[in-house]
């Protein structure tokens, strides 16, 4: 069978659809609909319907649905004894809410032994949006004060859909997903999505999915509960797990 192309967006589009996610191309993986926009609308009816923006500076806006989908359940992140160890010596301060844009920014650095990134200007401005508007959210940890590490997603109902995380210092990056993941659970939330497959995520606990379960599963749990929320830690909530 061959493949038809993917869906174009064309510019000034305002009805915000999206072609079912059983349209993506097998190769690439997950490419489902190219142009359009990222006003906050567009974006959160694309993570409704288990779909994400991804691209480069020299790309028009590329919209995926991969399947498998990577997930991880908050009840079910992987606690290693090192990070075991880094969470009980209390190294590091963890707040939520706190340094949105310098985590973003964070983010969008070249990783180790490439020149380019993802997260462009564009993107970065549309997350601030949302942020703004009580949808975006960050996770920050801090060292004498100084941010080493953190991610940020959105979260709509029940749902964390992960975008990404960066670590100056070992061990950052996943206390702040360690705890993330016991304020998740402690908000009710069950699914955090990690959008695509890594050996570090695994490590984490995180597994894949069929896309059709993954979807089924945003039709409720995007409804559940409220939208929107200022993110303050619950030491109330949070407090009784123990490391």
């Amino acid at each position: 069978m061959i493949e038809e192309g993917p869906f174009w967006i064309n510019p000034g589009d305002t009805s915000l659809a999206f072609p079912d996610v059983s349209r993506a191309l097998r190769e690439p993986d997950g490419l489902l609909a190219v142009g359009g926009d990222l006003t906050p609308g567009r974006i959160l009816a694309a993570y409704r319907q288990g779909i994400f923006p991804w691209y480069s500076d020299n790309q028009p806006i590329l919209w995926w649905s991969p399947d498998p989908r990577t997930v991880l359940f908050p009840d079910k992140l992987n606690v290693s004894r090192s990070l075991r160890k880094s969470l009980r010596r209390g190294c590091f301060t963890v707040t939520l809410d706190k340094a949105f844009r310098r985590v973003i920014d964070a983010c969008a650095q070249p990783r180790r032994g490439s020149s380019g990134t993802w997260i462009t200007s564009d993107m970065v401005r549309a997350y601030c949006d949302l942020h703004a508007m009580g949808y975006a959210h960050s996770v920050e940890c801090w060292s004498q004060q100084q941010l080493v590490g953190g991610l940020y997603g959105v979260a709509i109902g029940q749902v964390f859909f992960g975008e990404s995380m960066f670590s100056r210092s070992t061990d950052a990056s996943k206390v702040a997903l360690a705890f993330l993941a016991r304020q998740l659970r402690a908000w009710d939330f069950k699914l955090i999505d990690c959008q695509v497959y890594s050996a570090h995520l695994a490590s984490l606990g995180a597994e894949q999915i069929p896309r059709a379960d993954f979807v089924k599963q945003l039709g409720h749990l995007c409804d559940a509960g409220p939208d929107r929320r200022k993110w303050v830690i619950d030491a109330a909530a949070g407090g009784s797990i123990e490391w």
